[in-house]
């Protein structure tokens, strides 16, 4: 399967062909996954968030559950802290699918549920990352995702 360059930095992805599907190795699941374009951009922003910002693999959840309502929804990824609180929340896209206001509008229905400090949003092209600032109601845009 020929998956894009993204702007992340190369990931060293193990994958492999399974009766002629390509599968990727998802290294907090422990588990081999069909390689989909948004899970292309999900293993890439796994290892960015690891091996660039220093989050600890163990310290991640990938397809969260999420209830919403009477919905039961998947967060992408789900960044804790020490303490198991969660702190971020990721949502992947494909590369070829636009970051709109819909795409904040489900990373926020998510977030009504966990409180996170951080928002990200990406394709694997474009990266948003915003800050929740409860006290005065507001939300900031970061320039660059923290470290852990």
């Amino acid at each position: 399967m020929n998956m894009p360059q993204l702007n992340l930095p190369n990931a060293d992805l193990k994958i492999k062909l399974v009766e002629g599907t390509t599968q990727v190795f998802d290294a907090v699941r422990k588990k081999y996954l069909i390689l989909t374009p948004e899970e292309w951009v999900r293993q890439h922003f796994i290892y960015f968030l690891n091996v660039e910002k220093n989050y600890p693999l163990g310290l991640m959840g990938v397809e969260k559950l999420v209830k919403y309502n009477d919905m039961r929804t998947r967060a992408d990824i789900v960044l804790y802290t020490t303490q198991g609180i969660p702190n971020m929340i990721v949502e992947c896209k494909a590369p070829k699918v636009k970051i709109t206001q819909h795409t904040f509008n489900q990373i926020a229905k998510y977030n009504s549920q966990l409180k996170v400090q951080y928002l990200v949003v990406t394709n694997g092209m474009k990266h948003y990352c915003c800050e929740m600032k409860y006290d005065t109601n507001k939300i900031k845009f970061l320039e660059e995702i923290p470290e852990f």
